[in-house]
């Protein structure tokens, strides 16, 4: 080597060594995700882990929700709607296209609506998709949308997941190779492991993203998600639940640790098709069986808001109903004697692998059994969870989290997994969807959350808590989430 040559190595060596720690910007990200996904199709599955990772990132939508739980523009630039709330007329933006190259036009949007409304269709908001009277296509740029019913809050709710934006070309095969038009593009998928994705140079915000590659990691023990942080494999965990285990977190400058709010109402789901369930007397005995306090100090180390009906506790147009039912053993099992079962009753608690429902079944189990009730606590993983509990409805209880957002009409949906079908509150739900004055709708959605208080339909039991836990000079990330989603295009390493 030459004395200049030398030099020249020395010099780079020396500079390298003068820079702070970390300070060199990262461009890559590995995200912790506690379930993996059974498929990449939002439109197809009800799971919210098929959003956490591809909501934003790979699909995008007419309209996006913001962080604030307000929401603007994203495939659609503008939008005008007619006087009386039935008619939404589209602007598309121009020039984008899919990741497989294809144009995205307004014969997209009309695609993949139909879609969702037709009679095959798996998605879990159908029913938004066949309150659409007609799509029409003026030209390749615009969209106009005709409701047969008026919902006030259509703008917010095409900005979820349920409607994401496909191509016919590739939405057949979406659930393992997913292809849509947002600022990242599908790499690859090892099960069990991680899905990579990549960002694509085509975005038309291509500038401003800053992250090259982004990794979400399965890793379901939260105990391992927090070594993984520790160690350095992990830069973010979005979702903890190991808030007994964030001690040595906090306390290292290297890491923030934040806690905001989510969407996720975590409830005892109950079979109101049960021969037992059916039966108001048993479902108020579970209901004056449960100590929430319990349960969140227990399960979640007190990170959580207790709940009484299905509704989150930040929205303007919450109840409190935890009063409806107060904590009373002795009236349980007195409930259980006058509903026939004075000798207890036999039901199993089915479990998927999270944190929040299998610490808290265990909680839950022992509660109820002290009321009367015999509960068997079943583990099932999420597939299993998926076909048993949400699709085939084959369970008694089970602990859920539900994180869309105002997802109380859920109980209106008929053959929905509670099996509630009640007329009076699907009536009371209509009214709600329908009402563009304010204080109407307000006032109809504190009637549908004292119904379901009422009817005990299932245990509510806390708001689940957005614990966030990540590297300190790892920029742009979501403290709340109006919806469980991981938005990549703003996030980067200072």
């Amino acid at each position: 080597m030459t004395i200049a040559r030398k030099f020249g190595y020395a010099l780079a060596v020396a500079a390298v060594a003068a820079l702070p720690f970390g300070a060199a910007a990262k461009t890559t990200i590995n995200i912790a995700m506690t379930l993996e996904p059974p498929g990449l199709d939002p439109r197809a599955n009800a799971a919210a882990a098929i959003g956490q990772i591809a909501l934003y990132n790979i699909y995008e939508n007419l309209t996006h929700i913001n962080q604030d739980a307000t929401f603007g523009p994203m495939l659609a630039k503008s939008w005008t709607v007619s006087d009386d709330g039935l008619v939404y007329t589209f602007n598309l933006v121009q020039g984008v296209t899919f990741h497989d190259g294809s144009p995205f036009t307004s014969a997209d949007v009309k695609y993949t609506y139909e879609g969702n409304a037709a009679k095959d269709s798996k998605n879990k908001r159908k029913k938004r998709f066949v309150n659409m009277a007609k799509i029409e296509t003026p030209d390749a740029h615009t969209v106009r949308i005709t409701l047969k019913a008026a919902r006030p809050s259509f703008l917010f709710q095409m900005g979820e997941s349920t409607a994401v934006i496909v191509s016919s070309k590739s939405a057949a095969t979406n659930a393992t190779n997913p292809v849509g038009t947002g600022p990242f593009k599908f790499v690859k998928w090892v099960k069990g492991d991680s899905v990579l994705m990549e960002k694509n140079p085509d975005h038309r915000d291509a500038g401003s993203v800053k992250l090259t590659k982004v990794k979400f990691r399965f890793i379901n023990d939260q105990s391992a998600q927090i070594a993984a942080m520790m160690s350095g494999d992990l830069d973010l965990i979005p979702f903890s639940r190991a808030a007994e285990s964030l001690g040595p977190l906090k306390a290292n400058p290297e890491f923030s640790v934040t806690f905001g709010t989510t969407e996720g109402e975590t409830i005892l789901s109950t079979n109101n098709k049960h021969p037992a369930l059916s039966k108001l007397k048993v479902r108020q005995a579970i209901a004056h069986a449960l100590d929430r306090k319990e349960i969140i100090d227990g399960a979640m180390f007190g990170a959580g808001t207790p709940i009484g009906s299905h509704f989150a506790p930040h929205n303007p147009d919450y109840l409190d109903l935890t009063g409806t039912y107060p904590l009373d053993r002795e009236k349980s099992k007195m409930l259980l004697a006058e509903a026939g079962y004075g000798d207890g009753l036999e039901l199993s608690l089915k479990l998927p692998p999270t944190g929040y429902a299998r610490d808290g079944g265990q909680i839950v189990a022992q509660q109820l059994n002290k009321a009367g009730f015999k509960i068997t606590i079943e583990n099932v993983e999420w597939p299993v969870w998926l076909k048993q509990v949400y699709k085939q409805k084959t369970y008694d209880l089970s602990i859920v989290s539900h994180v869309e957002p105002m997802d109380i009409g859920i109980y209106a949906r008929k053959g929905y997994y509670f099996q509630y079908d009640n007329a009076e509150f699907n009536g009371i739900m209509e009214k709600a969807d329908s009402a563009r004055d304010p204080a109407m709708r307000s006032k109809y959605l504190k009637m549908a959350q004292r119904k379901l208080a009422k009817d005990a339909v299932n245990g509510y039991l806390f708001q689940l808590a957005k614990t966030t836990v990540r590297k300190k000079n790892l920029m742009g990330v979501w403290t709340s989430s109006p919806m469980f989603v991981n938005d990549m295009r703003t996030v980067y390493w200072k």
